[in-house]
């Protein structure tokens, strides 16, 4: 009898770190048609449906990510940060996670999908631990279960954090409780109506109370005995600021929180130098995928950044001048 052979299964004519590195040099298309014209037009060259395909196929969950980053944390040591920002899609038409949601950059609400990110940082390196995308119409999960979810996840990959910083939005007494419960310490901020008990009088809002500059231990109402702080900015701002630590004084409070800004540059970073939100594919596992790339993009950038003392822009610069360099020794538009 004839033996039939089995074909051989050709490669993938594309591959995660081809659209990784796409995305580091992009500077304002970031799509599957414009990754495939970037390459030089080989016989083999990938076509913008091996890109589409390559999206596609990605799995759900954060693990590709973890797996690339665990080498460049010390889980044992360090800073949790956890905050959510849309990623902006003011012209979508059916595409995935798209959503109206409120948006602290524009203040007010816009079309766009919610992404809730975990970052760790030693308060120098930022680096993307895990990402959750806002979908509750279909995962009915709030940002508050993302980020139980993603601290629960840290938890289980041997994170033990000096402190979890969050705003104020994640700062539910069922959050509080459950970073008590891993032994874990936090700080954050309180909306100005919380409830807290300074005097074992009754509970009444944090705004009304007296708060010396080195802070107050009071009670806040359903958790436990908290420190307080008040800071009021030059233009009346108010905020006040709550950890668990009872002893914390007003300077280690302030370096806390220049730490906890950590995510809002990193935020930046992956808008302006990564392309997470100019995906313009409509498939939700294409948009998830594009997402998980281009936090792949920003570590790179980041390490880089590190090593080399080379900030995200000037990164991103230097890529892009080697192309400005070849059109002026070669210019294409020239008058006759």
């Amino acid at each position: 009898m004839k033996m039939v052979g089995v074909m051989p299964i050709n490669p993938p004519k594309c591959t995660v770190l081809d659209y990784i590195n796409f995305l580091i040099a992009a500077s304002t298309v970031y799509s599957c048609t414009e990754a495939a014209r970037c390459y030089s037009p080989l016989v083999n060259a990938p076509s913008h449906d091996c890109f589409t395909r390559l999206l596609q196929n990605q799995s759900s969950d954060t693990e590709s990510l973890w797996n690339e980053v665990r080498k460049f944390v010390t889980p044992k040591e360090g800073f949790l940060i956890v905050d959510d920002t849309v990623l902006d899609k003011p012209y979508s038409e059916k595409m995935g996670f798209v959503r109206y949601q409120w948006s602290g950059k524009h203040h007010r609400t816009v079309k766009g999908i919610g992404l809730v990110t975990l970052v760790w940082t030693d308060g120098i390196t930022v680096i993307p631990l895990d990402f959750r995308i806002y979908n509750i119409d279909e995962d009915d999960k709030t940002k508050n279960d993302h980020f139980l979810d993603m601290l629960n996840k840290a938890e289980e990959r041997g994170f033990n954090p000096e402190f979890v910083l969050f705003d104020t939005w994640y700062a539910s007494v069922k959050n509080l409780k459950a970073i008590k419960k891993k032994e874990w310490h936090f700080l954050t901020r309180l909306k100005t109506n919380r409830l807290v008990n300074p005097d074992n009088k009754g509970n009444v809002p944090l705004e009304t109370i007296e708060i010396p500059p080195k802070g107050i231990v009071v009670h806040l109402k359903a958790y436990g005995f908290v420190k307080v702080f008040r800071i009021v900015s030059k233009d009346g701002d108010t905020q006040h600021w709550v950890t668990d630590m009872q002893d914390m004084d007003e300077s280690k409070r302030e370096d806390l929180a220049k730490k906890s800004w950590k995510i809002e540059e990193y935020h930046r970073g992956i808008k302006q130098f990564c392309g997470v939100e100019k995906c313009q594919a409509r498939k939700e596992e294409s948009q998830r995928a594009h997402i998980m790339f281009s936090l792949r993009a920003f570590l790179r950038l980041e390490l880089q950044r590190i090593k080399s003392g080379i900030s995200w822009f000037e990164s991103a610069m230097k890529i892009r001048r080697v192309a400005v360099t070849a059109y002026l020794n070669n210019p294409l538009y020239i008058l006759n």
